[in-house]
């Protein structure tokens, strides 16, 4: 258990540090477990010493019941700074008084914020939390933690000071040492920034959230050698000398840099593109090579190179000879470093192809991480960090919104709740007086982000990797289709159910379908049904259409398909809709379209379609009407898995799709939509869509703009005027469709093995 200091009296003990829970960060406990407390002779809520290579304070709590058997204390990442100590190095731990301070001088911890406010809100945040003069605190808006004693709580229910976690330095206390905040301390807030102690960072590994793996690895290859270089001694294995951090924009690449600088206790040296590159000969390899010499001289550092891409790209392909000799100075120098021990360099970048290949191998970027798009867990706790502080209603529930925001990169969320937060703030706008410079306490106190806010912030912000293709979240749900349930029942085991339940699949070792091709006459809800399995799959939607990839310029339409097909395994969950699928991919060999670029595009799209087996979460959707023209090399068991035949509803169908499209039409008594079903024999949604909307028509008409009903004659004199779409010689193509297109793909000749008359006919209505 709890390992007991060799001076007892002292009533000291030795544990080693580990990461405290993301939700905890900032509250000031030190979770520790029972024998710690027995050793110390303390209770819960009691406050502690914690001595690294510093001395701060924390308030003990239990550990978690999986940690009660370990020798750990888990503190946050505040903490940790405060007492200069990494996770996995040992504190000593000691009982300790707290005493009343008479005054307290806050100021701002981050360089870009100026407060302006009432010193009385901090005294509320802090009260009777122990603080020590030289620590980086948090004001915090989170409820107290589980388990938490009620006296305790009550010290940690403070409301929080503002829309954000604000952190400050504790610039002096008096009296010196342990002390905590009451009603007789004056506080005081300075409105400037004061640098932190040393020039910590305020950014550590709690403030990084969804990649707790990638974290673990980053650590082995930048803090061990960093802080143990002599155990690759005794290994007689060189230490690792860099890190190529790789993925989307705004997941956190940079954050993560800073994060590992600051929780590793080493320098920390930024490179940016544009700020090497100088105008006279040779210069920008001069500034490359000086920030590489003072690096070396400050050790143990980390250099961090952002946007690599722009300072080291391949040099086949830039015409500039000072490019080239900038990626030979960076080379040269990453192979130097050799002889400069503890120097470590992390480059992060959104472009990982367009790096000079040299870069790319062990001795210069010994390992490459990628950093993706995060998981519900991962959405979950970023959504924590940033509504640290913040006033939450009642009705808000972060685990709804991590399911929501789905494909949302750290940068969307941090989005999410700065617009959130904008919507309290509009809420209480005709409370402000714009003359006053400062806001009324009971306004502030007053002020709280709902899940409304939220839900209002949603509809504006959508995934920065989205923002290109510029596709709203379809709004359209199992529901609102009729007269189609076997197609329904289909698409729901084969996507719905994979992509919410994927461990279920990885249980059984199978995979989930990866395409689904749609095909039915014209006017069935082919398109419908795309839109609602994206929804009820809770999956972004990606919907091309032929003419948006193809084009006149050679290469062009491939490269337009290659970046959809990326585009969507990068916002995953993802359906990728592709509409009259038929002009994209005709049959290799048909003479349909012009033969070299259809030949290229179909080749294109089958290699895509290949390639997403190794990939999770993306499903291809096709829809066409003329099913007899797509490649037949699509529709083999691993492109287009299912083939869906979407076809005419039948009277109940009819009966629910007219009911779906009279759901807002004021009916009068005398409808009957049951007798309309039985006289629209053959209409497809959209034919009884038109007879729907024909009678809204017919009844204004009729009685003008007073009009409150739509009668049964409504119905009849629209009835008159439509017709079915669908004839029975297109019913009986596409029946005898449904069992011979499962053929298709076994056939040699391209176009020879299903009904020619229909392709004839479909060819020469294309001529007409």
């Amino acid at each position: 258990m709890a390992e007991v200091d060799a001076a007892v009296a002292d009533k000291t003990v030795r544990l080693q540090v580990a990461a405290a829970r993301q939700e905890e960060s900032g509250q000031g406990i030190a979770r520790m477990p029972r024998s710690a407390f027995q050793a110390l002779g303390i209770t819960e809520g009691d406050v502690v010493e914690i001595t690294g290579k510093r001395s701060t304070a924390a308030v003990a709590m239990a550990a978690y019941d999986e940690d009660q058997s370990l020798d750990v204390v888990r503190l946050d990442g505040l903490q940790r700074g405060n007492a200069e100590v990494g996770s996995g190095e040992h504190v000593k731990i000691a009982a300790a008084e707290s005493r009343p301070a008479t005054r307290v001088v806050f100021a701002p911890a981050q360089r870009e914020m100026r407060l302006q406010g009432p010193a009385q809100a901090l005294k509320r945040n802090f009260f009777r939390k122990p603080i020590v003069a030289g620590d980086l605190v948090a004001t915090t808006g989170q409820q107290p933690v589980e388990n938490m004693p009620p006296e305790v709580r009550r010290m940690f229910n403070a409301p929080a000071y503002a829309l954000t976690q604000i952190r400050l330095s504790v610039v002096s206390t008096v009296p010196k040492g342990i002390v905590h905040i009451d009603d007789d301390t004056e506080v005081e807030l300075r409105a400037e920034f004061e640098p932190p102690r040393d020039g910590r960072a305020v950014v550590n590994y709690d403030d990084v959230g969804g990649m707790g793996d990638t974290i673990q690895a980053l650590r082995e290859m930048v803090e061990l050698p960093l802080r143990y270089p002599e155990l690759f001694t005794r290994l007689g294995v060189d230490p690792p000398k860099g890190v190529l951090l790789h993925g989307p924009p705004g997941t956190g690449k940079t954050r993560l840099a800073q994060a590992v600088a600051n929780e590793s206790d080493a320098s920390f040296f930024t490179i940016n593109g544009p700020e090497i590159m100088g105008s006279g000969y040779g210069e920008s390899e001069k500034r490359l090579r000086e920030v590489f010499e003072e690096a070396s001289k400050s050790a143990p550092a980390i250099i961090f190179i952002d946007e690599i891409d722009s300072i080291a790209p391949k040099r086949d392909r830039v015409p500039g000879e000072a490019e080239k000799r900038l990626v030979a100075q960076l080379l040269t120098l990453m192979d130097g470093l050799e002889a400069r021990a503890n120097l470590v360099v992390i480059a992060a970048t959104n472009r990982p192809e367009a790096i000079d290949e040299a870069l790319r191998r062990p001795g210069r970027f010994d390992r490459e991480i990628v950093i993706g798009v995060p998981d519900e867990k991962g959405r979950r706790e970023i959504l924590g960090i940033h509504t640290r502080g913040m006033p939450l209603g009642d009705k808000v529930d972060l685990d709804e919104l991590a399911r929501a925001t789905y494909g949302f990169v750290g940068a969307d969320i941090a989005a999410l709740a700065r617009e959130a937060a904008i919507d309290a703030v509009r809420r209480i706008m005709p409370r402000l007086d714009l003359d006053e410079r400062t806001v009324p306490q009971e306004v502030l106190d007053d002020l709280y982000v709902s899940r409304e806010d939220f839900l209002a912030a949603l509809k504006r912000i959508q995934p920065s990797a989205m923002r290109e293709v510029m596709v709203q979240m379809p709004n359209v749900r199992w529901s609102d289709i009729g007269g189609i349930p076997d197609a329904i029942a289909t698409l729901k085991e084969g996507i719905e159910l994979p992509l919410k339940n994927p461990d279920a699949f990885h249980r059984l070792g199978i995979r989930s379908a990866k395409g689904f091709l749609l095909y039915g006459p014209p006017g069935t809800g082919k398109t419908l049904l795309a839109k609602a399995v994206a929804k009820e799959a809770e999956a972004n939607f990606i919907s091309m259409k032929s003419s948006d990839l193809l084009s006149k310029w050679y290469g062009e339409s491939e490269q337009q398909i290659a970046r959809m097909f990326k585009r969507a395994r990068a916002v995953a969950p993802c359906v990728l809709f592709i509409d009259e699928i038929d002009s994209l991919v005709p049959a290799r060999g048909s003479g349909q379209g012009e033969p070299q670029v259809t030949g290229r595009v179909v080749n294109t799209i089958l290699a895509e379609m290949d390639g997403l087996e190794e990939l999770q979460s993306v499903v291809v959707i096709g829809a066409t009407n003329r099913p007899a023209l797509v490649d037949p090399a699509l529709l083999r068991p691993g492109r287009f898995d299912e083939l869906v035949y979407v076809g005419t509803p039948d009277r109940p169908g009819r009966e629910q799709i007219l009911g779906i499209h009279t759901a807002n039409m004021p009916l009068a008594k005398d409808v009957k939509l049951a007798d309309i079903a039985e006289k629209t024999e053959r209409f497809t949604g959209a034919d009884l869509e038109d007879v729907v909307r024909r009678a809204g028509l017919n009844a204004i008409q009729r009685g003008g703009g007073e009009v409150k009903t739509v009668a049964a004659a409504d119905f009849e004199e629209a009835l008159k005027d439509s017709r079915a779409t669908v004839t029975p010689e297109m019913e009986s193509e596409y029946r005898k469709m449904r069992g011979e297109l499962k053929k298709r793909a076994a056939e040699v000749h391209p176009i020879g093995f299903l009904h020619e008359g229909m392709v004839e006919s479909t060819r020469a209505a294309k001529h007409e």
